[in-house]
């Protein structure tokens, strides 16, 4: 994702202002806690969403298993994770939680293999519906690069995940608030684009807009998608410490 150069406005940057956390967040780990099993599990819902892709990946690099294997082994760490309330333990004052959960993983699949049997499904979540195939084919377009570890890897790979959910995010919210021209816009100029081929002026031809149009409606995407960003980042950490310092690595800004 590329930004504007020698851009005035600070709104048509991805990080922009500095700004409050998102008013409709609120951290899923802290919700999987909760003694009502319903609040728990659409939590833990979300922390699967976020994560269980980066796992398997990580599993296959990390454990160098075959894709079967690896497939079993998330559904079963997550399956237990669940029933065994793994988010419970969690200490934000010893580690962030993707370090956090990369060492459940560590463990549960050392025992797995110490045990030398197939993985137990269970704890309400017999069977996760997760594109393996998809995930698979991402492994083979993005695999780790030669000096990358297995850690940094599963932390390129959960960054990558947020990113490509906060899109598909984006992509709903202008297509129900009739506004699907301005993801075509962002998608054009933001995740596709090339500072060779795209400019403000070559997309106003092609949509029959104006160039202040197209300035307006990026600067508006810019906005909408930090927003949908930082609310899924939100998700994923506990205290506004970690929250800030993520969306400092992410994108660059202090929030408030």
């Amino acid at each position: 994702m590329r930004s504007q150069k020698a851009r005035n406005d600070p709104d048509t940057d991805i990080g922009g202002r500095a700004r409050n956390f998102p008013d409709t967040s609120r951290s899923a780990i802290i919700a999987a806690r909760s003694a009502d099993p319903q609040l728990r599990q659409r939590a833990f819902a979300a922390i699967l969403d976020s994560y269980w892709k980066p796992v398997y990946k990580y599993i296959r690099i990390k454990w160098r298993t075959d894709n079967e294997d690896a497939k079993d082994l998330t559904q079963g760490f997550f399956s237990s994770a669940f029933e065994k309330n793994y988010v419970g333990d969690y200490n934000p004052a010893k580690a962030s939680f993707q370090t956090f959960l990369r060492t459940c993983v560590d463990r549960y699949v050392a025992n797995q293999r110490k045990a030398e049997r197939r993985l137990k499904r269970g704890g309400g979540l017999d069977h996760l519906s997760l594109d393996f195939d998809h995930a698979e084919s991402e492994l083979v377009q993005h695999p780790p690069a030669p000096d990358l570890s297995p850690e940094q890897y599963f932390e390129r790979e959960w960054t990558r995940n947020l990113f490509t959910q906060a899109v598909d995010s984006m992509r709903v919210h202008c297509a129900s608030s009739g506004n699907s021209i301005r993801f075509l816009l962002f998608e054009k100029y933001d995740l596709e684009g090339s500072s060779n081929t795209v400019s403000y002026s070559s997309l106003a031809a092609e949509f029959g807009l104006t160039s202040v149009t197209v300035t307006n409606q990026l600067a508006a995407a810019r906005r909408e998608f930090r927003k949908i960003l930082l609310s899924k980042l939100r998700e994923t950490t506990v205290s506004d410490d970690e929250f800030r310092n993520q969306a400092r690595q992410l994108l660059g800004i202090e929030v408030k």
